[in-house]
C-alpha cells in the first residue's frame, strides 16, 4: 500500500489529515510518527508533527481448531478441568492385574507401575514426544477455511442491490464491473434519486449494507466493493474538483482562509487531492465526524 506523509500542529491533527488523504476511517489505517512538536521556552511549541500513514493491509484469516469427529482414534473425548488429573477423566479400562516391578537401579525402592492400555491411549491423545522428552506440536492446527470466491462476492452484492431497487419500487439495470480485487456495482436508470439522497448520504448507506450482505456474510477480506447509482459518484467528483479550484482562487485573491461545509471522508479526500496540485494554497481538516470539514488556507 502507498504511504502518505502529512504534517500538523499536533500528532492528532497530522493523523486526521492523513485519514482525509486516504479516504478511510481510523480503524482502517496504520501510522508511523516521524516527528513530534517540541516544547520551547515559555511553554511555546516549536516545529510540527509529521506522520506517515497507509491503508492497513488485509489481515490473514485466523486458523480454526480442528474438531474431532466421533470416529477419531486419538483417545477418549472428555472435559478437562484446571488442576484435574488423569484419574478425574473417568474409570480406567479393565486390565489384568500384574505384579509391580521394582527399578533395577540401586537405592530406588519405588515400584514402577505397568503401563495400561488407558495410559497409552492418554499419551496418544496428548501427541508424540520430541527427542528431549517434550511434546511435539502437531504438524497442522487444522484445516483452514478455503478462500472466498470473488465471483461469489460480486454475485451476492448484485443480488442485494437488485432486491433493494425492487423494494424501493424503482426501475433500474444493475451491472457488475471488476478490476483485480475491486468491484463496483452500478445501477442505471431514471428517477433513481431516492437511492442517492442529499449529498449522496443514502448511497453511502446502501454501499455499507451491500458490503455487509456480500463481504461480511461470506467472510471475504480480500476484495473492495463500491456501489454507484446513475453515475452519481463520477458527477460528484467532477463537481467537487471544480468547487475546490473555485475556492482556492478565492482564498488566493482575498488572502483569507475558507472553511467548507462538512463532508464525508471520501469527499474530503477529493478536495485535498485537488488542492495539493494548486500552488499557493494548502488544506487541512477540522472537527469530528459527521461535522468534520476542510479548511483552505494560504501556503
Amino acid at each position: 500500500m502507498e504511504w502518505v506523509e502529512t504534517t500538523g500542529k499536533t500528532v492528532a491533527e497530522a493523523k486526521e489529515t492523513a485519514l482525509d488523504r486516504l479516504g478511510v476511517a481510523d480503524d482502517d489505517a496504520e501510522f508511523e510518527i516521524l516527528e513530534e512538536p517540541r516544547n520551547g521556552l515559555f511553554g511555546l511549541i516549536r516545529g510540527e508533527a509529521r506522520v506517515r500513514a497507509r491503508i492497513r493491509p488485509t489481515e490473514a484469516r485466523p486458523k480454526q481448531e480442528r474438531k474431532r469427529g466421533r470416529g477419531d482414534r486419538s483417545g477418549p473425548r472428555h472435559e478437562t478441568r484446571p488442576g484435574a488429573t488423569d484419574d478425574d477423566a473417568g474409570p480406567p479400562a479393565r486390565t489384568e492385574a500384574r505384579p509391580a516391578r521394582r527399578s533395577p537401579e540401586p537405592g530406588r525402592d519405588r515400584p514402577v507401575r505397568e503401563r495400561t492400555p488407558r495410559d497409552r491411549s492418554s499419551e496418544r491423545s496428548r501427541g508424540p514426544r520430541s527427542d528431549d522428552g517434550g511434546r511435539r506440536p502437531d504438524s497442522a492446527d487444522g484445516p483452514q477455511d478455503p478462500p472466498v470466491d470473488p465471483a461469489a462476492v460480486g454475485a451476492a452484492a448484485v443480488a442485494f442491490v437488485e432486491g433493494l431497487v425492487d423494494a424501493f419500487g424503482l426501475q433500474g439495470t444493475t451491472e457488475l464491473a471488476s478490476v483485480d480485487s475491486e468491484f463496483e456495482v452500478s445501477v442505471a436508470g431514471d428517477d433513481l434519486g431516492l437511492l442517492i439522497g442529499p449529498g449522496g448520504r443514502t448511497l453511502a448507506a446502501v454501499q455499507d449494507l451491500a458490503r455487509v450482505a456480500a463481504q461480511r456474510r461470506l467472510g471475504d477480506h480480500e476484495t473492495r466493493l463500491r456501489v454507484d447509482v446513475a453515475g452519481y459518484r463520477e458527477r460528484r467528483r467532477a463537481a467537487l474538483e471544480r468547487f475546490a479550484r473555485s475556492v482556492a482562487a478565492q482564498v488566493v485573491e482575498s488572502g483569507n482562509a475558507a472553511a467548507l461545509e462538512p463532508m464525508p471522508s471520501a469527499d474530503r479526500k477529493i478536495i485535498h487531492d485537488v488542492l495539493a496540485t494548486i500552488d499557493g494554497v494548502g488544506s487541512h481538516s477540522e472537527g469530528d465526524d459527521p461535522t468534520r470539514r476542510v479548511v483552505v488556507t494560504l501556503s
